[in-house]
């Protein structure tokens, strides 16, 4: 055979060590890539490797796996390309490659602790390469589908849910605690100093985001980024998560990014919505109003000069 019709994989591990160059290039010729994951992709060298490698590691996927693939769920996803599949046996599943990520680097982790108890179950796995093969949720719609009020309470289920699933004593040493995200979030936020238009608020919820994060025994494994775009409708159970980044930390947290997507309800009256979320979910709600204070006061934003946010913080901060 001669080396210029295969291809060799470095990705993954598979019985499959070449490929004819032409499968593969019938493969990329019919991919479907968001723009907004290439734009991404283009940020740094890492995710430009990895962008390059997609194509052939899909093709690989495709045949360790003995998958059918679909196309992409997502035309404007901007981290992960995702695709409908089907196995040989006629299963419906989810194909999901993430791009290198800091935030969703322990997601196979996550969602291998958690069983599919609440979350999407996992079928299989590769770490190297971060592929994961998913239990397709159908009929598949997001929790926006409901009211925000009906949101409320579906995302406090979860979290409990998911939360319950640490046990007293629990060994994390394979997982990254909050406050690595949080730290990388204020470094970003710190370099944007230039920009801010009330410093001594920011200052206060950097400071605040650094006390809040602080190692407790009372620590468990939170999905982070848990909102209705994140809830699919499935017929196993009524509500599933997808897309958990995975840290250790604050129960009280997790509930703030559904708390930050609710943003008419929560800039029109902050308090009463973090003290019924919290009611909800069963968290402090001193802590809970902290958490979101300091996100609205402190997190990285792209237009400083809007004040909705720090209006919010300032409210938040009585």
């Amino acid at each position: 055979m001669s080396s210029l019709n295969l291809v060799k994989f470095e990705p993954g591990r598979s019985h499959l060590r070449y490929l004819h160059l032409n499968r593969v290039m019938a493969g990329i010729e019919r991919m479907r890539i968001p723009q907004q994951l290439v734009a991404n992709c283009e940020k740094t060298p890492e995710r430009k490797a990895w962008m390059n490698r997609l194509p052939v590691l899909l093709r690989q996927l495709e045949l360790r796996w003995s998958l059918r693939l679909g196309e992409p769920f997502d035309h404007s996803g901007s981290c992960s390309w995702v695709a409908p599949a089907t196995r040989a046996n006629g299963e419906p599943v989810v194909l999901k490659l993430a791009m290198p990520h800091m935030e969703g680097q322990d997601e196979i982790l996550g969602l291998h602790f958690w069983n599919g108890n609440g979350t999407v179950k996992m079928l299989e796995a590769d770490l190297e390469s971060g592929a994961m093969l998913l239990e397709r949720c159908l009929p598949g719609n997001t929790l926006h589908s409901e009211s925000e009020t009906s949101q409320d309470k579906v995302v406090a289920h979860l979290l409990r849910r998911i939360w319950s699933q640490t046990q007293s004593g629990y060994d994390f040493a394979n997982f990254r605690p909050l406050s690595l995200m949080v730290e990388l979030w204020s470094g970003e936020t710190i370099a944007q100093r230039h920009l801010w238009q009330d410093g001594e608020l920011v200052s206060e919820g950097l400071r605040v985001f650094k006390e809040l994060a602080r190692p407790a025994l009372t620590n468990v494994l939170l999905a982070t980024d848990l909102h209705a775009g994140n809830i699919l409708r499935s017929q196993r159970e009524p509500w599933l998560v997808i897309d958990p980044k995975p840290f250790v930390g604050d129960r009280a947290y997790d509930p703030v990014q559904h708390l930050m997507n609710c943003e008419t309800r929560l800039h029109r009256d902050p308090i009463s919505l973090v003290r019924r979320v919290a009611d909800l979910a069963e968290v402090d709600a001193e802590r809970l109003r902290l958490w979101t204070f300091a996100r609205a006061a402190a997190d990285p934003r792209d237009d400083w000069k809007n004040d909705r946010w720090m209006r919010t913080a300032r409210t938040l901060a009585l």
